[in-house]
């Protein structure tokens, strides 16, 4: 079992090898491993009672839910449902299965006769558009068209798309949800929970890169028609980046948003709201409830330098140890300064040791409980000692065991 050290680490600020190590409370070096438990928020006033089926607001970097309303029943999700499908196409565009400027085929079968009972990116049928403007026409028109012809690049068919849909599904965790297409028309079966849908725009956005910045342009011009975002949210609140619309007479309207104000990330998803405005205000009521008594603090940055350990039977003695991410902790205001900080760290590190080769954990505590934890890194390599060296170590290792 590897063991860890159990000395005292002083408080606030020290330096080490020349490397500030900066902590909001002490920090301990405990032996053992440590189980995360999850701290229950609590806001001193209630979220908003409103009118809509169901709704959520989660915290983007933790995953913890502020506010909730039926947030696990299925539900019909209209073109929410198009953000599985723009992921889907994003995590192909990442992985190079799909290239920006590939040419999709618009068949008769996926083409928009402008009916006014669907949303359209209006590309001619048997004609192509590359790739990057399909997925335009999907995240900004809500194309109906657009998504279905990449299903067919894609998957060959809309069905076998779904497919593809709902294993993307179980693998995020969107225990209730089910696709039978990728538009969001109306279809038997074809549901998905306010909370799953904030999974997947917590994957949208987390893994998106450049392409989540589609989410926030406010119109696209494609054939001489130039439609805008009904995202409503996008023109009046500069916080707001995303994510997409939906509307059906079975769902009524819905929406799902995100919001990033300074260190801090709200995501809310509406369902069943009786207008266009009203899914708007109730998403701004969300935003500004959570934004007004929750905070997220930044306990230890990215690379955060932590301490110089030794490492046995090395070419190198020591190795340097930092954070491998931020460490941040969601808290109700009332909270903002019981954070601790805890770390867990290895005291049997032996060589060969690989750059980013998790060493131990720094987690945060709040009221005693820990609420969330990054790993804590090697910053270099450090290969195993030639035969001659690692004997010696091995002689030193046995003659203290006696003492």
């Amino acid at each position: 079992m590897t063991a860890f050290a159990t000395k005292y680490l002083p408080a606030l600020t020290r330096k080490k090898n020349n490397s500030p190590f900066t902590a909001i409370k002490p920090l301990f070096v405990v032996s053992g491993l440590l189980l995360l438990s999850s701290t229950s928020l609590a806001a001193p006033v209630p979220p908003p009672d409103m009118d809509n089926t169901a709704y959520i607001l989660m915290d983007y970097d933790t995953g913890v839910v502020l506010a909730e309303k039926n947030a696990d029943q299925p539900l019909p999700p209209a073109s929410l449902t198009k953000m599985m499908t723009s992921h889907i196409i994003e995590k192909k565009l990442l992985s190079g299965e799909l290239q920006e400027d590939e040419q999709v085929l618009m068949s008769e079968n996926a083409w928009c006769r402008g009916s006014s009972s669907e949303s359209c990116m209006y590309v001619p049928v048997n004609t192509t558009a590359s790739v990057i403007d399909m997925l335009r026409g999907i995240i900004i028109q809500s194309g109906n068209d657009a998504s279905k012809a990449m299903a067919e690049h894609i998957a060959g068919s809309e069905a076998a798309f779904a497919h593809l849909m709902n294993e993307e599904a179980k693998n995020l965790g969107m225990t209730n949800s089910h696709f039978v297409n990728a538009t969001g028309m109306p279809g038997e079966g074809h549901q998905a929970s306010a909370r799953d849908l904030a999974i997947l725009a917590k994957e949208t956005i987390r893994q998106g890169g450049k392409y989540y910045d589609l989410y926030s342009e406010k119109e696209f011009t494609y054939n001489n028609i130039t439609q805008g975002n009904r995202n409503a949210l996008l023109h009046t609140d500069p916080t707001v980046d995303g994510l997409k619309t939906g509307h059906t007479n079975a769902a009524g309207y819905c929406l799902a948003a995100s919001s990033l104000r300074d260190n801090m990330r709200l995501i809310a998803v509406v369902m069943g709201s009786n207008s266009m405005q009203a899914r708007a205000d109730q998403s701004r009521q969300l935003f500004s409830w959570g934004f007004s008594h929750f905070d997220t603090q930044v306990v230890a940055p990215a690379n955060q330098f932590v301490d110089t350990l030794p490492v046995y039977f090395g070419q190198q003695d020591e190795v340097k140890v930092a954070t491998a991410e931020a460490l941040k902790v969601l808290i109700s205001k009332e909270q903002a300064d019981k954070i601790s900080t805890i770390i867990n760290i290895s005291d049997d590190i032996k060589a060969p040791v690989a750059k980013g080769q998790e060493i131990g954990r720094m987690i945060a505590m709040v009221d005693g409980k820990s609420v969330a934890s990054v790993p804590i890194v090697a910053t270099e390599a450090v290969e195993k000692s030639g035969i001659f060296k690692r004997a010696w170590q091995h002689i030193v290792q046995w003659v203290k065991g006696f003492f």
